[in-house]
This record gives C-alpha cells, structure tokens and sequence, in this order.
C-alpha cells in the first residue's frame, strides 16, 4: 500500500497541473458564482412541489407565480453562466498579457451573452425560445465562454484597436477600443450559426446535446459514477481539492439530469438520472470527500488513541456539515496508506447503493438542489422529494461507510495507542524514526518542508515569537482566508477574529471562495491560502505581487492546528502582515 502511495505521489505534479486549467476553472468559477441563483431558485420549487408530496395543491394563479421565479432564474442559467465563465477565463488570460494591454472584462461578458443568443437560441416572434436559455444550453455556453475572451485575446494581444487622442476620456477611449474584438466575435457567431443551421439542418444546441448523449449516459452508469467520485477522492488524498478538479468536467451533466429528473417528476414520471449535485454531496461525500462522517463518529466516540480520540471530537461538528479539512489533515487521512482503501471505496459503494435504489427499487433520483453544507441523511431525505426509500437508504449509507471503514480505522487506532504508550513509557522518543506511524510520516514531510531554503518553498511562513507580532499598531488590519468554497477558509478566519476580539487587537478577518478575491484583493493585508489550494499559490503570488499585498499559504496540520487556537492563529496573521 505505501508503494500504491509512492505512486500517486510521483503523479501529484500532473494533478497540480490539471487543477491550474485555466478553462476548468472558469467553469467552476463560473458556477461558484451562479450557486446563489441555482439555491434561489429551488426555493421556489421546494414550496410549490413540496406540498403535492404530502397530497396538497396550490391553485394554478399561486403555482404559475411560483415557477415565474424558477423560469426567471434556473431558466436563464446558460445567459448567466457564459457571462460568469467568461469573465473568468478572461481574468486568467490578463494574467499573461502586459499591464498596459487588458482585455476588457465586463465587454466579454455582454458580447458572450449576445454570442449564445445568435449560435444557441431559436428566435421566435417577438423575441427569443426559452428552451436553451437554462440549463439544456449549458454546453452552448461552454462554447461561446471559451472562445469570445479568446477572440478578444487575438485583437487585443496584437493591439489591434481603434485608438483615440489622449484627450479622450478613458471610459469613452475604453468603449472604442472594445469595438474590433466586439464586432468580430459577434460576426463570426452569427455567421457561424448560420453556417451551421444550414450545414446540420440543427440548431447547435440541440446537436451538442445530442454529440455528447452518449457521453452523458456513459457518465450515469455504474463505471461512470465510479470513475468521477473515485477520482475525487483520490485528488483529495494527495492534498488536492478533487471536486474543485472533477466537478468543472460534469457540471453540465449534473445541472441538466437535475433539471431533467424535475420535470420528469412533475409530470408523474420516474426519475432515474444519477449524476446530480445533490448525488456528491448527500451521497458520494457523506461528511465530506471520502464519506468521512463515520470515520471521525468512530474517531470521536470510539478511539482509544488520544490522538484520534481529539481529532474526532474537534472535527465532528464540521464534518456533519461536509467540511472535512479538519479530520483529512488532523487525523490524518491525506497520504495515510492505512486509510486509502476506505476513502476511495466509500463514495463509490455509497453512489452504487444509491444508483441500485434508483433503477431497481423504483426510488426517485434527485429533483432539488439544497446547499452543500446540508447534513447528508436530511439533504437525501428532501432533495429526493421525501421519497419513502430516501428514509431507508439514509442510514444503509452510513452503516455501510461505517463497515468499510471500521477495520481500518482499528488498526490505525491500534497503531497510535501502541505507539502513545511506548512514548509515556519512554521506550522511544517522540520523533523516533523506527516507530514511524503515518501520522509521524506525514508530520515529518512537513517538517522537511519547513526546512527548506526560503526559495524552494511556495511560501515563507515566519516563525511566530512574542516579539515578532509587531503587527498590531493599532491600525487596522484585514485578513482574507480563501479555499475552494470559503468553508474551510471559515473556520480559520473565525479564528483570527476570535482571537482579535479576545485581545483586542485591530484585526479583521473573513473568508471566500478562490477566485472571489480577484476585484477586492487590495482591500486586504494580508491573504492566506488554504492547503488544499495550495496549487494555486502561484497565481495568488502573482495577484499579490501587483497588488503590494502579502499573501501566505500553509501545511494541513499547521493550518487545523491554527484553527482550533484562535491566539496562535491571531499571531500567524500579525507575524506575517509584520514579515
């Protein structure tokens, strides 16, 4: 298992690199940002269908009301999502362009959105079909997203611009020199759309959709399903944030079989598409990636180790609500050779029973999107619409993790007592290489980390002494904490305020999700990167490095430590704003 371990190690560069795809990233920034949509919008589905579950109709004036907001969100998702994506690769594709020579990221936006209208949607009379404005043009909008910052990345390279006398007002100067990338993006969509249209005899929309079914369908069975949620675990143990690299590629999927399993619903059909949001997160990571809810219940209430037996009970609380960082880091599992069976096998047994549920047993698949942080058994239960075998497979799931995982987490349990006893009995030291458990493996890497020159490391974490933090003169300082969803950067931003406000020190502290910082980073002192991202630090070094702000990143325990000493954690951020 450690030469398994050894293996994906060496491959950890490829993944860093797969990570750092500018156009992946720009799907899930993409997303990230419609999520408050796609939340408001199930709002009002959940109150109109809810009730017709427990035999109650509203009248068709108070339904037709209700699903007016849903068409008026859900129903333009594609508009929203190719203006979102696009601003976002346009951001990474200005990283590499001169200061002086940006592309202008709001005109992508509305040029996007003007492109998806001529290549993807039907004009009828009077205005435009609703029909691939949602989430049927989602991979429509992909298109567009990708290559408008591009063609705009061709002018604007070359400065091929209309340019005005320096006299001009820079907004107007802005709006002309915006002109050529504009005109040629909007002419080669439509033109192509017409193209196309003639050539197919299809709207391009409805051939992509039907180019990629097979794929779709292929994704929705049981190698499928494996392939996807094994893939994000595996990401995951080697410090990586697998859904941040997965989820981009089957974002269409699961938004389109949403939608689709909705409608089927409603109109009195069985729905059976698996692969949807909810799937990932109340069924394939109960607790988090690696379905570690069971794991740290046996951490917390059944370990004999002191060490475990802390990790759980500080981690129980979060994991309920799938963040997970805490026990991947603490405990750890991240490259623990004695948990990788476990935390690979447990998202795929959990989304093979689910997919079992489905297609044999006659269960509803998901029909609702409900926030990630929902605990897993009670997002099953209404995302599925009360389905009656939702109250079944819930706790199936969770005695099933629970027997994967327990012989493991005995042995582990049992290593670490026979190790903490050999140390109170001083028959070894604490850092005694010979009884090196994988814990002991795993601090040590950091160690070594630690140990590097100044140059070799991604970041420079200055030591914390009672002298060093000279940081709090009295002015105000403010502290960004980012990870893939702004959960896991939470928990450690809470604890810099905590301490903040315990001493009262002049410092603030709030977390995001990566890419939210790019239009605010100066607005900041000092931001901190979790470990989980830690792929990205080089971008963020790039932003802050234009910017004047000083930016940090850390090792997994040093960053759970942080979070759980709100003292320390005050210290970390004064000592290195003070750096």
């Amino acid at each position: 298992m450690e030469k398994l371990i050894k293996l994906v190690e060496t491959m950890k560069p490829f993944f860093e690199k797969v990570s750092n795809n500018p156009y992946l990233r720009a799907i899930r920034d993409g997303f990230v940002s419609c999520i408050p949509v796609i939340l408001f919008s199930s709002l009002f589905i959940l109150v109109a269908c809810v009730p017709e579950i427990f035999g109650y109709k509203w009248p068709d004036d108070i339904s037709s009301v209700l699903w007016l907001a849903y068409n008026g969100s859900m129903g333009i998702l594609s508009l929203l999502m190719v203006a979102t994506i696009a601003k976002s690769l346009t951001g990474s594709i200005n990283h590499k362009l001169p200061k002086l020579r940006q592309i202008n990221d709001t005109s992508v936006m509305i040029v996007s959105i003007i492109c998806l209208l001529l290549l993807a949607v039907e004009p009828i009379k009077g205005g435009w079909s609703a029909d691939f404005m949602g989430s049927k043009g989602l991979l429509s909008a992909f298109v567009v997203a990708f290559l408008v910052p591009n063609i705009y990345k061709f002018f604007v390279s070359r400065d091929i611009t209309i340019k005005l006398p320096d006299e001009v007002p820079h907004f107007i100067a802005q709006t002309f020199a915006d002109l050529i990338p504009l005109s040629a993006a909007v002419f080669l969509f439509w033109l192509g759309s017409i193209l196309f249209k003639n050539a197919t005899g299809m709207l391009f929309s409805a051939w992509i959709l039907e180019f990629f079914k097979p794929l779709f369908v292929a994704a929705d069975g049981y190698i499928g399903i494996a392939i996807i949620y094994g893939a994000m675990a595996m990401f995951w143990f080697v410090g990586i944030h697998g859904p941040s690299i997965v989820e981009p590629a089957v974002t269409a999927i699961y938004i389109a079989n949403i939608e689709a399993n909705l409608q089927i619903v409603t109109a009195g059909g069985h729905a059976t598409n698996i692969l949807t949001h909810p799937t990932s997160y109340f069924v394939a990571t109960i607790g988090g990636t690696g379905a570690t809810l069971m794991f740290c219940a046996m951490c917390a209430f059944l370990a004999k180790s002191a060490q475990l037996k802390a990790v759980g009970r500080a981690s129980i609380i979060p994991v309920c609500f799938a963040v997970n960082e805490p026990i991947l880091f603490g405990a750890p599992i991240v490259l623990n050779p004695v948990l990788f069976f476990p935390f690979i096998a447990a998202p795929i047994a959990n989304v093979w029973i689910f997919k079992f549920f489905v297609d044999n047993l006659g269960m509803n698949s998901f029909i609702y999107i409900l926030p990630w942080t929902t605990p897993a058994p009670i997002g099953l239960v209404i995302a599925t619409g009360f389905a009656k075998l939702a109250f079944v497979l819930a706790p199936l799931l969770l005695i099933v993790d629970a027997v994967l995982y327990y012989p493991f987490f005995r042995v582990y349990d049992t290593q670490l007592v026979a190790r903490e006893t050999a140390i109170a009995n001083g028959e070894i030291s604490a850092d005694d290489e010979e009884s090196e458990t994988p814990a002991d493996a795993y601090a040590a890497a950091e160690k070594e980390e630690a140990s590097k020159p100044a140059e070799e490391k991604k970041e420079a974490t200055p030591a914390v002494a009672a002298d060093a933090v000279a940081a709090d003169d009295g002015e105000e300082k403010r502290v960004l904490v980012l990870c893939a969803s702004g959960a896991t950067s939470s928990m450690l931003a809470k604890a810099i305020t905590k301490g903040a406000e315990k001493r009262h020190a002049n410092v603030e502290s709030i977390a995001m999700a990566y890419g939210q910082h790019k239009d605010v980073i100066t607005d900041y002192d000092l931001i901190v990167l979790a470990p989980q991202m830690a792929s990205m630090y080089d971008e963020l070094k790039h932003d802050r490095d234009e910017k004047g702000v000083k930016s940090a990143t850390t090792s997994g325990r040093e960053y759970v430590g942080l979070t759980r000493d709100p003292d320390k954690a005050l210290d970390f951020a004064l000592a290195l704003m003070a750096h």
